[in-house]
């Protein structure tokens, strides 16, 4: 008879490859197989979306046709919309909200599916004072600026930051000092929470050597479709004509 510390050790063992086999299953033949077919089609342009709000009139418009034979895919709790705009065949999906939906979706629809190029778009009410509603922007170049080093009280600019010395952080990006933005203005008011040093992501190339990443803030856009985009001009009918350039 088995004692009771090998029926655990039995037991575990029978839950673990209980938990294997459940992962194992999770992308069925079948979905596979479909995913197959879609892409024997390709290759396509990917356009991600964060939201049903910015995704529905694309979806509702005429200018996207949805595909007869597979009109989408669900994979990983996403659905992937296969269709034409303009003749040009496209896989739409919606991200989520947050760096992290974005990310892992964008590596399912690269990992999964014959995709030539993506294209991310939304809203961005607060990219600059002067644009409009209906106004349309291109970004060269984007950042994450939510990964900071939180630097101790009473240590300033000139300090190095904690694991600086070993490359880990760095000052070389620039800093957010809570004191500058002390009420009332002016008044020169000690603030506890200090400074933020932003830091730049690690990036891992698809074909750089695995577990060596690159350290970048400033993420380009495809220079091919930055280019693209200078040469659009569009007309909105705003109440009044007038011509945005993209």
């Amino acid at each position: 008879m088995a004692s009771p510390s090998e029926t655990n050790i039995i037991t575990l063992f029978l839950v673990l490859l209980t938990t294997a086999s459940g992962t194992e299953a999770y992308y069925s033949p079948k979905l596979l197989n479909q995913i197959q077919k879609i892409n024997e089609a390709g290759p396509y342009l990917g356009l991600v979306v964060p939201n049903k709000f910015e995704m529905d009139p694309l979806l509702q418009s005429s200018v996207f046709i949805a595909d007869e034979d597979i009109p989408f895919t669900d994979l990983s709790g996403r659905r992937f919309r296969i269709g034409t705009v303009m003749d040009h065949r496209v896989i739409v999906v919606m991200t989520g909200l947050g760096m992290i939906n974005a990310a892992v979706t964008t590596q399912l629809l690269l990992g999964f599916f014959h995709i030539y190029g993506v294209i991310h778009y939304g809203t961005a009410g607060s990219a600059k004072q002067g644009l409009h509603i209906g106004d349309v922007t291109v970004a060269r170049q984007w950042a994450h600026t939510g990964l900071w080093n939180w630097q101790k009280y009473g240590r300033g600019e000139n300090d190095e930051l904690s694991w600086e010395e070993s490359g880990d952080y760095t000052r070389e990006i620039g800093y957010l000092k809570f004191n500058n933005y002390s009420t009332p203005p002016g008044e020169n008011i000690d603030n506890l929470l200090n400074n933020l040093w932003y830091q730049p992501d690690e990036i891992f190339p698809v074909n750089g050597a695995p577990d060596v990443c690159e350290h970048v803030f400033w993420i380009p856009a495809s220079e091919s479709y930055y280019q693209l985009a200078e040469k659009i001009t569009i007309t909105l009918d705003l109440g009044q004509k007038s011509t945005r350039d993209l």
